[in-house]
């Protein structure tokens, strides 16, 4: 059941503003960046980032697609009896020495960051890694924090976030639920 909407539309795109500001001062601009989001929704986050930061700069970074599947730790509980679906991944560039900005929707317990930065190992070795998130809700199982995070919401573990895109699910927005 849902509870509150905690990010809208425009907070979202201010999410995603602040954040594309934060990647080019970080990393002193573009020149090395690759971002490179996790599926599904964090390839729709990584555009859009491309797109504001095309905006500031005048340049384009480029975006590659993640499908973390097969690195997941929880893959036999999440397939139970059947076949994963793996819709396959896409790194236009080599990552060997640049700065790869892993994008996702949601920070919770830092599994799927984990899995995604073993999946980009399999890509090349990054000069660096650093993590982009619309929301970091806590809870976290593994020692892994964002870099850049467009809002930190506190929650409760019978809670869920959910982040619906207008690219997946035709509305930006944010909510939480009660499970």
């Amino acid at each position: 059941m849902q509870k509150a909407i905690v990010l809208d539309e425009q907070a979202i795109r201010r999410a995603l503003t602040r954040i594309a500001h934060e990647i080019i001062e970080r990393n002193k601009g573009i020149e090395d960046v690759v971002l490179v989001g996790i599926r599904t929704r964090g390839i729709f986050l990584a555009r859009r980032l491309a797109e504001k930061i095309n905006q500031i700069e005048g340049k384009n970074v480029p975006v590659g697609e993640l499908d973390i599947t097969l690195y997941r730790d929880d893959l036999s509980i999440k397939t139970k009896d059947k076949e994963p679906e793996v819709l396959g991944s896409d790194i236009p560039v080599d990552i060997h020495n640049k700065t790869v900005v892993l994008v996702d929707d949601v920070l919770y317990t830092g599994r799927t960051v984990r899995a995604g930065m073993d999946a980009l190992i399999d890509f090349g070795r990054p000069g660096l890694i650093q993590l982009a998130v619309l929301v970091d809700r806590g809870h976290r199982e593994l020692p892994i924090r964002a870099d850049y995070v467009g809002k930190n919401i506190p929650t409760a573990k019978t809670e869920m976030i959910v982040v619906d895109l207008v690219e997946v699910d035709h509305i930006d927005q944010v909510t939480i639920h009660d499970t």
